[in-house]
């Protein structure tokens, strides 16, 4: 039986029955969290020592592209329509199974690398079945735990092609991979369905595509915002229908009707901000003080790995400030002043990234706290890492203070994947090079780069 015993360290467990340990040990037995208390004694185990460290859930990227990876940089100033022109109407085609493979696997480890353990992977870049099998390859390679999210381009259409929008998910491509390599939902990576919803598409496939995730036990994401919406009335009619469950996922979404996202809250809908893409691509404020007015839970991603950082350290801070600030302003010009005390807090805001992200996935009861029974995804921070010290309130300096240089150790499903701030992957020189290569190569055969002459 393989042991680890996590000693002496502050503990930021997100489970309001553990609650948290100034000073504790986490018990790791066979990948999952045995027990946590203040002390623990395990002759047989392996040590890790956390004095000075503050240990915490894995972090869960609700909503990211990863397979956009290779081309970080290009997007900083780019607007929603300039992304859709170039993204999906030109870079998206040029991209191979490798080019897949490659950008899944160094953003995966990106994310490992940064404290995060789950990747909710929104991959819609799939044109061949051979791009989605080396997708799901690259983020299996990495070590990473991800929800993989199946979705199709969405490329211009040719002369006398079908708009995408008028078509749904693949049935047979998604037969496959359930009956394949995701028969069970027990690997470190399962499946779900990035599907295009009513804003995206004709009611005809969405019924088709939400069908589809039913039939299969799957969750369906789906982009709301930054274009016009095909069908203003195609929630509504889903409500109607009885069509949302907690399998109902939405992303953005920040123009929608309060009633509206009230009515599919309540109905089990989850939903997905990325402030950061949110506010630079001018969707409108994020929906946090909307579904914290409904009491509905919110996770948070990085979205867009070209125009924004991909750790969810600075997800947690954007989302955070800009949802204070907002709500400042609204208290101030309801009641002539400021408030006195902080309308959102650091711990809502280790919510949106721990449990709440958890349960967007459909992995709650698998990760997302520091519980004895679930898989042991933990992070730990250095305490005394110079952009920290001195912590006094850990919740607070891991959200306001805590980055990619205080993350010390990581641990998926009690594998130890960064250790001593170093991340425990071989060849990790030789596979940069092979994403900057995809990289030029994809920008070169767009025409971003000029092609090398003999």
């Amino acid at each position: 039986m393989t042991r680890l015993l996590i000693k002496g360290g502050s503990i930021v467990s997100m489970d309001a029955t553990i609650k948290d340990l100034p000073r504790g040990d986490v018990l790791v037995e066979n990948g999952r969290i045995a027990a946590i208390a203040p002390t623990l004694a395990a002759d047989d185990a392996e040590i890790i020592d956390a004095s000075g460290m503050i240990v915490l859930p894995g972090l869960i990227n609700a909503h990211v592209h990863t397979w956009q990876s290779a081309l970080r940089g290009i997007a900083g100033d780019w607007t929603v329509g300039k992304y859709m022109q170039a993204m999906h109407g030109g870079l998206a085609g040029h991209f191979r199974p490798e080019d897949v493979q490659i950008a899944n696997l160094m953003g995966a480890l990106n994310a490992l690398n940064s404290g995060t353990t789950t990747l909710v992977d929104w991959c819609h870049v799939n044109r061949t079945p051979e791009h989605t099998d080396a997708a799901i390859d690259g983020l299996t390679s990495s070590g990473a735990r991800a929800l993989f999210l199946h979705g199709s381009p969405k490329p211009d259409p040719k002369p006398g092609e079908r708009h995408y929008s008028e078509i749904p998910m693949p049935r047979a491509e998604v037969e496959r991979l359930r009956k394949g390599r995701f028969a069970s939902h027990d690997g470190l990576v399962t499946l779900g369905l990035a599907i295009l919803g009513p804003s995206y598409s004709t009611r005809e496939v969405t019924l088709s595509d939400v069908r589809l995730a039913r039939d299969f036990g799957l969750i369906a994401s789906m982009h709301v915002g930054g274009g016009i919406v095909m069908q203003p009335d195609g929630f509504q009619r889903l409500l109607d229908d009885g069509a949302i469950g907690t399998n109902f996922n939405i992303v953005h979404g920040n123009d929608m009707a309060h009633d509206l996202i009230r009515r599919l809250a309540g109905a089990g809908a989850q939903f997905t901000s990325t402030a950061e893409i949110e506010l630079q691509m001018g969707y409108g404020d994020p929906l946090t003080g909307v579904l914290q007015a409904c009491g509905s839970p919110m996770s948070i991603g990085t979205d867009v790995e070209p125009a924004s950082r991909g750790d969810m350290f600075s997800a947690m801070r954007t989302t955070l400030q800009h949802e204070r600030h907002r709500r400042t302003l609204e208290i101030l010009s309801q009641t002539g002043s400021r408030p006195l005390d902080m309308p959102v807090t650091c711990r809502q805001a280790l919510e949106w990234a721990t449990i709440h992200g958890a349960r967007m996935a459909g992995l709650d009861s698998q990760v997302g706290s520091l519980t004895p029974g679930k898989q042991a995804d933990i992070v730990l921070l250095r305490a005394d890492d110079l952009a920290m010290f001195p912590v006094t309130d850990p919740v607070a300096s891991a959200v306001m203070q805590g980055g990619v240089a205080s993350v010390d150790t990581v641990l998926v499903a009690g594998r130890i994947v960064k250790r001593d701030g170093r991340l425990l992957y071989g060849a990790l020189a030789e596979k940069k090079v092979a994403l900057r290569q995809s990289g030029e190569r994809i920008l070169t055969d767009f025409g971003l780069l000029p092609r090398e002459t003999a």
